[in-house]
């Protein structure tokens, strides 16, 4: 009695995904040709973002450092 309902259910989803990836595709190529000239400003965008996660993962290396340092002077064990 109940075998029918995921197969409607799956087939309703991959129609849903399908079709907004059909969209999401179609948006994406359409702006693509429309934006050819702001070309720079999302090399500035990415430029600006490659530095922004550089200088979060050289803060987070620095504070795994400092955490090591802070735990081995401590003598805390760190085995697991």
């Amino acid at each position: 009695m109940m075998d029918w309902i995921p197969i409607v259910l799956v087939t309703f989803k991959a129609l849903v995904l399908g079709t907004g990836m059909f969209y999401a595709i179609k948006w994406h190529y359409d702006q693509g040709k429309k934006n050819k000239d702001k070309r720079k400003e999302q090399r500035a965008v990415l430029r600006s973002g490659g530095k922004a996660v550089a200088i979060f993962a050289l803060l987070l290396l620095g504070l795994g450092l400092v955490t090591y340092v802070v735990v081995t002077q401590l003598g805390l064990e760190m085995t697991y």
